[in-house]
């Protein structure tokens, strides 16, 4: 998704100062209150929400307050689970802000400590699901950093719409680590390295199972192929493969 240029450079000198006030506040160990503070003004500076209309801590989940809302007229676009700033993020934070999503039918929800953001995307089926979109330091990010700007201002007030959200997360999806690693091993991929090693010597042989096993065992990390993560990019790149396939076939004129 393009960014609007007003809007990257906003939020990229923004963050600049804001790294500042972080570190300070990080140096200092503030209360989680004091974190939700600051996420408010980024939410304003950064995002472009307007701060006292738009971004709440006042809206309630089952009898609980989420630490902030942000909601433009109805639409409720993402909420935030706040921890103070040297709190490590940990699966039961996680847990926490899914429960807090699912439960009021919100697709789009961020865990943070004001440095480290992480935001997610509930799948709404049985069991509920989710998958992290982006994950960022912010002390350790560069204001410049193309993702860094694409993930913010895909969240800002200009940016946010669910389906440059859903593009975000495809994309996300399609890049990420456990993507690449599964389309390394994939028919396509082999093939085209068995040729390259073909243009070595012709008299080089193997076979597929050797170059894949090589890649997963040698190559690559062992998270990238042997992890939940892993098998869930192996699935969307076979039921990519399936689709394309058929379609293939749909074009291809009948005999």
């Amino acid at each position: 998704m393009a960014i609007p240029k007003k809007v990257s450079d906003r939020i990229s000198l923004n963050l600049k100062r804001y790294q500042a006030i972080l570190s300070d506040a990080k140096s200092r160990d503030i209360s989680e209150s004091d974190t939700v503070m600051i996420l408010a003004d980024m939410l304003a500076e950064l995002l472009g929400y307007k701060k006292h209309i738009e971004i709440t801590t006042e809206f309630a989940i089952r009898g609980t307050y989420v630490d902030l809302a942000v909601k433009v007229g109805n639409d409720v676009r993402f909420l935030i689970e706040a921890k103070a700033i040297n709190v490590d993020l940990k699966d039961n934070h996680i847990k926490q802000t899914i429960d807090y999503g699912a439960n009021h039918g919100i697709e789009w929800v961020v865990l943070t400590n004001g440095v480290v953001w992480q935001v997610y995307k509930i799948h709404f089926k049985q069991p509920i699901d989710k998958s992290l979109i982006f994950e960022v330091d912010l002390l350790s990010a560069s204001p410049k950093n193309a993702q860094l700007l694409e993930c913010f201002g895909t969240l800002s007030r200009e940016g946010f719409t669910q389906s440059s959200m859903t593009a975000f997360f495809q994309q996300q999806q399609a890049t990420s680590k456990f993507s690449l690693a599964a389309l390394l091993t994939s028919d396509s991929v082999i093939i085209a390295l068995k040729k390259e090693l073909k243009k070595l010597s012709s008299t080089i042989k193997v076979d597929n199972e050797f170059l894949i096993t090589t890649l997963q065992n040698e190559v690559l990390k062992r998270e990238l192929v042997d992890s939940e993560e892993a098998k869930a990019a192996f699935e969307v790149i076979k039921k990519a493969n399936k689709q394309q396939a058929k379609l293939k076939a749909k074009l291809t004129p009948q005999q």
